[in-house]
Order: structure tokens, then C-alpha cells, then sequence
């Protein structure tokens, strides 16, 4: 092998190496800056706080899969699975209220996370999720 091919396996094992550790590098400094600047209640509504008004202008999200969906869901609501979000992050508004649930609210907050620190400041999680807007909600029709 000469010098010349030495140095271009070199330099394109060290590129190669490089862009992972830049692209994590990226995504931590999103996550920090979006947890750095949130307020301490961003990105969460309860479902004591969806009234006819809100459940009318909302986009609903059911972010358990699709079995789940199938079983029950908030009437009108759309299934993006929470793994799915960020790959189908076109079919969110970004003009209007969205709200992310599941079972109890922690795999839609994980959901809910990551489009806010993709920039949809709109998106907000159902804490206590479908069991709670089944008990709990302020309006269900």
C-alpha cells in the first residue's frame, strides 16, 4: 500500500468516525438548550383541562400502537406510533394545538419530547393519558 492510499483510508476512517460523534453532539445541544429554556409546566396538558373548546381545535394523537388504537381510542383521534413521530412529523400541524396520549402518558411524553426539541412548540402530552381523559376529562363526547 503506498502513502497515498495509507493517508485516504486514513482520513476517511477518521471522517467517517467523526460524523457520528458531531451528530450526537447536535442532538444533546437541541435537548439541552429546549430543557434549559422550557417553562416547568411546557408541554403538558391535564385532561381536566380539555374542555369542548380545546377537544374541538385539537388534533389528537394516539401514540400507542395500532392494536391498542383499535381497542379504543378519543373519538377523532389519529395513530402515529410514539416510535413513529419524528418519521411522520409532516402529518403534525405546526398552527394548531396537538395533543400526544397513550395508556398513562409516559410513552407519548417520550413522543411529545422529541417533536419539541425538533421545534413543534405546539405539541403537548395528555398527562395520565387515556385512562385519565377517561376519568378525568373536563369534556368527552
Amino acid at each position: 500500500m503506498t502513502l497515498k492510499h495509507l493517508l485516504a483510508v486514513t482520513s476517511l476512517t477518521i471522517a467517517t468516525h467523526a460524523v457520528p460523534v458531531w451528530a450526537q453532539d447536535a442532538a444533546i445541544d437541541a435537548m439541552q438548550e429546549y430543557m434549559m429554556f422550557s417553562d416547568y409546566e411546557a408541554g403538558i396538558i391535564l385532561p381536566q383541562q380539555i374542555d369542548k373548546d380545546v377537544f374541538e381545535t385539537a388534533l389528537f394523537v394516539d401514540t400507542r400502537d395500532a392494536g391498542q388504537f383499535e381497542e379504543g381510542t378519543i373519538p377523532g383521534a389519529v395513530n402515529i406510533e410514539w416510535r413513529e413521530v419524528l418519521d411522520r412529523i409532516d402529518e403534525i400541524p405546526e398552527d394548531s394545538m396537538t395533543i400526544l396520549f397513550c395508556n398513562t402518558g409516559s410513552l407519548s411524553a417520550q413522543a411529545a419530547f422529541a417533536l419539541r426539541v425538533a421545534g413543534r412548540s405546539n405539541v403537548v402530552v395528555m398527562q395520565t393519558g387515556l385512562t385519565g381523559w377517561q376519568q378525568d376529562a373536563a369534556y368527552r363526547p
